[in-house]
């Protein structure tokens, strides 16, 4: 599907690049001359910068005053975008720090703040339907402790959809807290875990989305399910056109962020008893579309991984993953800035 650009329907950005993408250089333990660290945000900017990314997205946490000035003065001067990645208050004591976080981030320049509202992936930390349950009545709290803060600094809140809500459910919790403060970060892939369609959720979140997490998805069978990656953009099956067309339609100025996190495959076992003991209403209809669309999707010759690769070939790799993404991201995407 070729990019079509029509003058004034949107402001071209380059793609921006989640700090995830390089979770093998933030804050790296190893030593490399060819591939260092990304030690604070900065460091992250100016890298990111360098390859013709049009901005970052990076956490927030523990920022002072002093460095959120240099954080945005180093943003401007490079002419980059800037979204914030914060946790949400759990019980109203942590309010003031989250306030805090809040105020420094947009010092910094960020107007939206991308978040997740759970400690893991849904078929790994959860154990029944109760417990789900009381995930989300404990993040709808903490959304509506955040939610005064966000008003009174007018700044966003992107919850991601981050192995855990299922489309429908992220979205009817946004309805029933009713604010413009308070939407999504549409991650394109990672529902997929949790038996989705991908385009239905994308359809379902994209009302309330203000960020993006761009990724594409490689897929492969196994014993108990199947096996799941981020690969380079164009690599896997998702139609990537086709859903950034429908979040410029929501939102022209939307940032596309990349979120290319080289790894091993996850794996999903969707086949095993306990995978589904969080799970109510979904249909073994759901189980059958997405094993067929495993089986008609599947990554050859199979799946890359990492873990047997040295520090430096990991790093070598992961800076490939990244590079070979905004290309596409440019020729095929038409985020050229």
């Amino acid at each position: 599907m070729p990019f079509i650009n029509l003058p004034g329907f949107f402001k071209e950005i380059p793609m921006g690049i989640v700090v995830h993408s390089y979770q093998s250089r933030w804050n790296a333990k190893v030593q490399s001359q060819k591939y260092p660290g990304f030690n604070n945000a900065i460091d992250l900017i100016v890298h990111c910068h360098q390859v013709g990314g049009g901005g970052v997205q990076v956490t927030v946490k523990g920022w002072t005053e002093d460095f959120a000035k240099k954080v945005r003065d180093k943003r401007e001067k490079l002419g980059l975008y800037l979204e914030g990645s914060i946790e949400v208050p759990g019980k109203a004591a942590d309010v003031p720090l989250f306030e805090q976080e809040v105020v420094r981030a947009k010092e910094a320049g960020a107007m939206i703040l991308r978040t997740v509202t759970s400690a893991g992936r849904r078929y790994e930390v959860f154990h029944s339907g109760l417990e789900v349950q009381e995930f989300k009545k404990k993040a709808f709290a903490s959304l509506e402790l955040a939610e005064p803060v966000l008003r009174k600094h007018k700044v966003k809140l992107a919850v991601e959809n981050h192995k855990d809500w299922r489309a429908d459910e992220l979205a009817n919790a946004l309805r029933q807290l009713n604010t413009e403060w308070i939407g999504v970060t549409l991650d394109f892939g990672n529902s997929i875990s949790l038996m989705e369609d991908p385009m239905n959720v994308i359809e379902t979140l994209i009302p309330f989305t203000f960020s993006t997490h761009v990724k594409d998805i490689g897929l492969e069978e196994y014993t108990d399910g199947f096996l799941m990656s981020e690969v380079p953009l164009g690599k896997g099956f998702l139609d990537l056109p086709k859903i950034v067309a429908l979040c410029r339609q929501h939102n022209p100025l939307i940032h596309f962020n990349l979120e290319m996190i080289t790894r091993d495959p996850l794996k999903i076992p969707c086949l095993r008893n306990d995978y589904w003991a969080s799970f109510e209403g979904v249909s073994g209809r759901e189980l059958a579309r997405t094993l067929r669309m495993v089986k008609q999707n599947k990554y050859e010759p199979h799946l890359p991984g990492v873990s047997h690769l040295s520090q430096e070939e990991r790093l070598a790799v992961e800076e490939e993953n990244v590079l070979e993404s905004l290309r596409y991201s440019k020729v095929r995407l038409g985020m050229n800035g």
